[in-house]
């Protein structure tokens, strides 16, 4: 049986989605962001049960075809900015239609519509997080950075950065190593 979870973003939540199937004594096959596949079919009391102890945790189990579409794009995007460390070897609207077997446009429209925002915006989103994340990490440079998350150049990437952010990738790097020291000071 396959059950989707919103919210379901981390390995923290697979963690957590993982320690109430075991609590609940659910056997299962896989946990991905999203998704968990269990052996057999739940009982109706199972499944209140899990909503209900996913549900404390901000967890939701979807039942709407169209939301659990939204759901799978979300969590395609999050795994692949936020979980590979090898670049995109094609364009994310070929990516998602290859992985989730539906044409981009539907995506798009389906995803617009519930989100209020386009899947390039939120891609965006995701990105800059990353940047974020990556800058603060001081393992990489803006280069190094700009080529693992596919931008097509440094400026590129620190356009769409300050556009969100309102601040330099350099800026937010200074201001991350800023409060870093002041930790250790303190």
């Amino acid at each position: 049986m396959k059950i989707f979870i919103k919210y379901m973003v981390s390995l923290r939540c697979k963690m957590l989605v993982r320690d109430t199937l075991d609590l609940l004594k659910i056997k299962y096959f896989s946990i991905e962001l999203g998704l968990v596949e269990t052996v057999k079919d739940l009982s109706e009391h199972q499944m209140v049960k899990l909503a209900e102890i996913l549900k404390k945790s901000g967890l939701i189990i979807l039942d709407d075809k169209r939301s659990i579409l939204i759901e799978k794009i979300k969590n395609v995007i999050v795994e692949m900015i936020h979980y590979t460390d090898e670049p995109p070897t094609q364009n994310f609207s070929d990516y998602l239609s290859k992985k989730l077997g539906y044409d981009y446009t539907y995506l798009a429209n389906a995803f617009s519509e519930v989100k209020g925002i386009t899947i390039q915006h939120f891609i965006i989103l995701h990105k800059v997080e990353k940047v974020k994340e990556l800058l603060l990490y001081d393992e990489l440079n803006l280069s190094e950075i700009s080529y693992r998350l596919n931008y097509s150049s440094v400026a590129h990437l620190s356009t769409q950065f300050k556009k969100i952010t309102g601040l330099t990738p350099s800026f937010y790097k200074k201001l991350g190593q800023k409060r870093k020291k002041n930790l250790e000071d303190f």
